[in-house]
């Protein structure tokens, strides 16, 4: 394959595109979340900063190995085929260089944090970096991606406390559920693709309806999660209702798509999760400062 020519600044911006960096947004709101409440307001900046820089690096990291391990099966299939690995925008060389440095500001960030975070970065990266091979053996992998999500709150609870928190790892169950609920639907679009490679999905497995199914009781599992969470810390009504919000946030996001209809399937994913993770933070923000 050949690599197309680019700047250093070119090749980078390419690289934060096909990883689409813009999507940190889903699971930072729940880390933040899960930091304001463990320090009860806001933490020392410090804290803060290495916490944004652990984030970052285990997603780019995630991101950029899932590019990499998938370069062939996205080559064959036509709604990624132009991502740029299988275009030769970026070379294997260079996304593999970019994925190290990810991975060393995670593990940097931990070290720099508490001794139980700097312990358990390498079986964060490992859970992340795994993701990459579970479609090629099971129809969980939806699961598997929640959980590279969900180690976000528990992650922000150890690094603020030093300690792993039972309500973290609620938060975490919550957003594990919300996770693989909008993995399902966003693998509809591949649902024919998946059973032409032999790739596993749970709507190549059950079928598209019954994978809704199941996504819409993940979401209704969220929701009680949050729930649950409110309860273990003690928070106000402004965080129940925040709660309640993001559960009319889901519903919509579950009527966008049907087992006939999956034209609006961006719009589920990228528009309404953005929304509920955003609404979640800002809830949890105001609960706790005010």
């Amino acid at each position: 394959m050949k690599t197309v020519s680019a700047s250093p600044v070119r090749k980078l911006l390419i690289i934060l595109e096909m990883i689409k960096f813009e999507h940190t947004i889903f699971a930072m709101p729940f880390a933040l979340s899960s930091m304001l409440v463990a320090a009860g307001g806001f933490p020392p900046l410090r804290v803060f900063g290495w916490i944004l820089v652990a984030m970052v690096g285990a997603r780019s990291a995630a991101m950029t190995f899932n590019r990499i391990a998938d370069a062939k099966i996205d080559a064959a299939n036509p709604r990624t085929a132009s991502r740029a690995l299988p275009r030769g925008l970026v070379s294997i060389t260079g996304a593999w260089v970019f994925t190290i440095v990810a991975a060393g500001l995670l593990v940097l960030a931990a070290h720099e944090l508490n001794t139980l975070a700097f312990t358990l970065s390498p079986v964060a990266l490992a859970a992340v970096i795994g993701y990459s091979f579970t479609k090629r053996f099971t129809s969980l992998s939806h699961m598997w991606l929640g959980l590279c999500l969900g180690i976000a709150p528990v992650g922000a609870w150890i690094a603020v406390t030093g300690r792993m928190g039972f309500a973290s790892m609620v938060l975490s169950a919550g957003v594990i559920m919300w996770t693989a609920g909008f993995d399902i639907i966003y693998s509809l679009q591949d649902l024919e693709f998946d059973r032409k490679m032999e790739l596993f999905s749970l709507p190549s497995r059950i079928g598209p309806e019954r994978a809704l199914l199941v996504s819409r009781l993940l979401h209704a599992g969220m929701v009680a999660m949050l729930v649950w969470f409110g309860l273990l810390n003690g928070m106000s009504a402004i965080y129940y209702a925040g709660a309640a919000v993001v559960g009319l946030f889901l519903v919509y996001e579950q009527s966008l798509v049907s087992a006939r209809d999956i034209s609006r399937v961006n719009a589920a994913f990228f528009t309404m999760n953005g929304c509920v993770s955003l609404i979640m933070l800002a809830f949890v923000a105001a609960d706790v400062f005010l």
